[in-house]
């Protein structure tokens, strides 16, 4: 085992499956994700004993916005009820919450519950917690390309070995990278979701959909990325540069 056992993870979760689980069910999509808010309460409050520092749900994509507008209110409602509830056992536990993505388009009353919330958690270290809410991974790289060039201006911005890191910086500066990935509801893609931050991720997907995903689920996925060797483009650490002829 190496030092990934000791290192504070960054972990992300693609929160799929509400819908279907409650189609299997014969219920409405609502039931669905009033579920999926109480595996959500599961996950947060395992998360910081799981040794994960930084935690980001997927919790409304900008692509969300197709849906049919009942299901779609009835989802930003579910989220003012959990911030109102939740808001102050955060604070208590001393998780700092914080939403990415764009605000310009929420509801207003949305707006002001997740600008409370923040404030209330501003000053927790025990846990960052993300919540991406109408949130687009290429529209946030785009954000951060346009913001260095108009800050820099274009002559400055002629080298990719420079834009790199800058927009690097600028999209991981607080959270770092990904470490883990876990996709629950069977399907096995990134949907548009911290794809700069996501390049030497480890996935797991998984068939579980997210309603039923509890604890156990969450330390079994992060018992499979502790057992991986993490090589960012290198060789395996058993092969040594002597396997290599000195010569070409």
């Amino acid at each position: 085992m190496n030092d990934l056992n000791l290192k504070r993870l960054h972990v992300a979760i693609i929160m799929d499956g509400n819908g279907r689980w409650a189609a299997q069910r014969g219920l409405p999509r609502t039931a669905g994700h009033r579920a999926g808010i109480a595996a959500l309460r599961r996950v947060v409050e395992r998360a910081p004993d799981a040794g994960i520092d930084c935690l980001t749900l997927y919790a409304f994509s900008s692509d969300n916005w197709k849906r049919p507008r009942a299901e779609v209110e009835f989802i930003f409602r579910l989220l003012r009820i959990f911030l109102r509830i939740e808001t102050a056992q955060l604070s208590a536990n001393e998780v700092r919450l914080e939403v990415i993505g764009r605000r310009d388009r929420l509801p207003q009353a949305v707006l002001e519950a997740i600008e409370k919330a923040e404030r209330a958690t501003a000053g927790g270290e025990r846990m960052h917690l993300r919540v991406a809410i109408d949130y687009s991974s290429r529209e946030a790289i785009a954000r951060a390309a346009a913001s260095a060039i108009e800050m820099l201006g274009p002559n400055e911005v002629s080298s990719i070995d420079w834009l790199g890191p800058c927009l690097g910086r600028a999209l991981t500066a607080e959270s770092g990278e990904v470490d883990l990935l876990i996709r629950t509801g069977g399907e096995k893609r990134l949907s548009d979701f911290l794809l700069w931050e996501c390049a030497y991720t480890e996935l797991v997907f998984l068939e579980r959909m997210w309603p039923e995903f509890d604890a156990t689920d969450l330390d079994a996925a992060l018992d499979e990325f502790r057992h991986r060797e993490r090589r960012f483009g290198g060789v395996p650490a058993v092969q040594e540069c002597s396997q290599w002829p000195a010569t070409v």
